[in-house]
């Protein structure tokens, strides 16, 4: 208990006062300076009390995209003069076009605290030694995430993305116990372990803790049986953020898999109905879209920001490990879900349903040829090494779609290695034409 930040402990009355304490500074702050805001309120005055910030509009990234395009590098929503930013990130793109993140020196500090409860949430600390593989090429992931490592009093090896032999080495030399990375990468590891270093199973590498982030799929329990089989290591969904925002802060810990909201002290969450944006009550039970407003932001702040993800809140009274933020599940991304016939389907549904068949890597696409509506849903799912088709493989995955989610499935089996594998986030939803 002694590792816990004030803030994530804190009662739903101490959490709301200390909230509403940042927020008056927060709200003169986006009021006197955001150009952004100011057009999107058409002149009306923020609501001093946070439980009325519904009566403002919902910001999304879209709107961004355009004030950065008009104001270039940084949009109009920049609240600081430019020489308050001390350092530039990008967002990786993978939903459209890439933003310019600017944090002022504030910014950084509590971005790399929030984001170290995350961490030391998910069981990092001082006496380990964590390799860092994301990327550091202008991403949040990279050197936010690096900094946030650090924050946890771990030795941190900045590796980055690229040159797998010589990370294996150096996790072998330096006696590297944790490595922090997106859930796909391990699988690439594995590659090159039997390519180039036969006879060294990933076990042997002496990882005991993965710190995983960056895409979705960790909430498998399949993935996460097959990680701590495989590598001996406790696989933790540790690195939850949305780069506009923050690059991370949620995570889960020792005692439960759920993501731990960790950043009351910063951060309003809301929920919305992701088809229409009304307010959807954040309790037990709930599911929405999550939606942000920072509470002490001073290069870019957000206001009721559409984050894309729609999460359902499992619990909202204490953990076990002393930590008092709600808990939650990640269902899936708005821009990933697919309707069919009615039926609201996310790429981690199917890839609960794809691990239950040991004939499969459990890698696969959705892969949508033309626009909606859709009457079935399009699978290609990759045989595992060594293993070749069953008969009636195909029908019987499509049979499991149908039995465990309601759709309709037409599967396309892919030999092993057909996916390409990559180091970064790996996409599952492939929209051809639309």
């Amino acid at each position: 208990m002694s590792q816990l930040h004030a803030a994530e402990t804190r009662t739903p009355a101490e959490t709301l006062n200390a909230a509403q304490s940042a927020w008056a500074a927060q709200r003169t702050h986006v009021a006197a300076h955001s150009g952004f805001y100011n057009a999107l309120w058409q002149g009306a005055a923020p609501p001093e009390d946070l439980r009325d910030l519904p009566r403002l509009p919902l910001s999304a990234k879209a709107q961004l995209r355009r004030a950065q395009a008009a104001d270039p590098p940084f949009g109009d929503y920049l609240a600081t003069p430019r020489s308050r930013a001390v350092r530039l990130h990008r967002t990786s793109g993978t939903t459209g076009q890439a933003m310019n993140l600017a944090l002022s020196a504030r910014d950084c500090a509590i971005t790399a605290e929030v984001g170290g409860r995350s961490h030391r949430a998910a069981g990092l600390g001082p006496g380990d030694t964590v390799v860092h593989c994301l990327n550091y090429q202008m991403w949040m992931g990279g050197l936010t995430d690096h900094m946030t490592l650090e924050a946890t009093g771990a030795l941190v090896v900045p590796f980055g993305v690229g040159g797998t032999e010589l990370l294996i080495r150096t996790i072998r030399e330096l006696g590297v116990n944790a490595i922090s990375c997106t859930p796909s990468y391990p699988a690439v590891l594995e590659r090159v372990l039997a390519e180039k270093f036969p006879g060294l199973a990933p076990r042997d590498l002496g990882l005991r803790l993965g710190l995983f982030g960056g895409e979705p799929g960790l909430d498998d329990p399949a993935l996460r049986d097959r990680l701590r089989a495989t590598w001996g290591m406790e696989p933790r969904n540790a690195n939850y953020g949305v780069s506009d925002v923050f690059s991370n802060f949620a995570a889960q810990c020792a005692q439960d898999t759920r993501l731990h909201f960790l950043a009351g002290d910063v951060l309003w969450p809301e929920l919305v109905a992701p088809e229409t944006g009304a307010p959807v009550a954040l309790e037990a039970g709930a599911e929405g879209e999550l939606v942000l407003t920072h509470l002490a932001r001073d290069c870019q702040p957000l206001v009721r920001f559409r984050t894309g993800d729609i999460i359902a809140v499992d619990a909202t009274e204490p953990c076990a490990c002393g930590r008092s933020g709600f808990r939650f599940r990640v269902v899936g991304r708005s821009d990933d879900m697919v309707v069919v016939r009615g039926l609201n389907l996310f790429p981690s549904m199917v890839a609960a349903v794809i691990g239950g068949f040991a004939e499969l890597s459990g890698d696969y696409r959705i892969v949508l040829e033309g626009p909606p509506p859709y009457d079935a849903l399009p699978v290609e799912a990759e045989l595992a090494v060594g293993q070749a088709a069953s008969p009636g493989l195909p029908e019987r995955l499509e049979a499991a779609i149908k039995r465990d989610l309601g759709a309709s499935a037409r599967v396309r089996l892919r030999p092993a290695g057909s996916f390409t594998v990559t180091e970064g986030k790996t996409r599952r939803v492939i929209r051809r034409q639309e």
